[in-house]
């Protein structure tokens, strides 16, 4: 099983199996809160998770997590963070392995699969999220490759707000704002990652930009 944690947007977390099935998933939509709400929504999946899958009424039993997803972005320097860091300290504590996941993913994900279940083609789209400072952050998508997994042909990049139609237009993608990055998603795209054998992309957060927060220069010392 694993465990998905997301904060590039709102929180996120949820415990899917290796097969995609739901044990747990909770949400906070608040894009400013990650710190606060974190923790509470850990305990709450993985106590749902030893109950079985999502309707499930067996009694509990321990949840063997086999791997942590950690959303990478692009996000906000302050929300990425906080779910990266948890996501770290938790595979860390359990001695498990960290799957960096891109949450652009995640979103382009849910949009195939849902596409998939209504047999409908998917054209080239944009997976499109509010990067703040009056710019978007966006990453184009077309189809999925044999593992199942959505195959990203341009991005993750920055966009002033005014120009994404136009960016947009002569990447021949339509749009997809998304508002929320799905957890449950984020754990399905490691668990096809693992499943295919690829190699798992760097640990690195995806800002795109200066974070907004810097470490203060050392004072100077005064002389006598």
């Amino acid at each position: 099983m694993i465990l998905g944690i997301d904060t590039s947007l709102g929180t996120a977390l949820a415990i899917v199996e290796d097969d995609g099935v739901v044990r747990a998933s909770a949400a906070a939509a608040n894009p400013l809160g990650h710190a606060e709400v974190i923790g509470d929504l850990l305990r709450q999946v993985l106590d749902e998770a030893a109950y079985g899958p999502v309707g499930a009424t067996g009694a509990p039993e321990p949840v063997a997590l086999t791997h942590v997803a950690a959303g990478m972005g692009p996000g906000p320097f302050t929300g990425l963070r906080v779910g990266i860091a948890a996501a770290t300290a938790f595979a860390l504590a359990r001695g498990i392995p960290l799957v960096p996941v891109p949450s652009h993913h995640a979103v382009a994900l849910e949009v195939l699969l849902a596409d998939a279940i209504a047999g409908e083609d998917t054209p080239r789209f944009a997976v499109v999220t509010d990067a703040r400072r009056r710019e978007f952050a966006y990453s184009v998508y077309e189809g999925m490759d044999d593992d199942g997994l959505p195959v990203c042909v341009a991005g993750p990049a920055l966009v002033p707000r005014d120009d994404l139609d136009a960016r947009l237009g002569t990447l021949d993608a339509r749009r997809h704002d998304a508002t929320a990055v799905p957890a449950t998603l984020l754990a399905l795209v490691a668990a096809r990652t693992l499943a295919a054998g690829r190699p798992l992309g760097p640990a690195e957060p995806l800002y795109l930009r200066t974070p907004d927060v810097s470490v203060p220069a050392p004072r100077k010392k005064v002389g006598a």
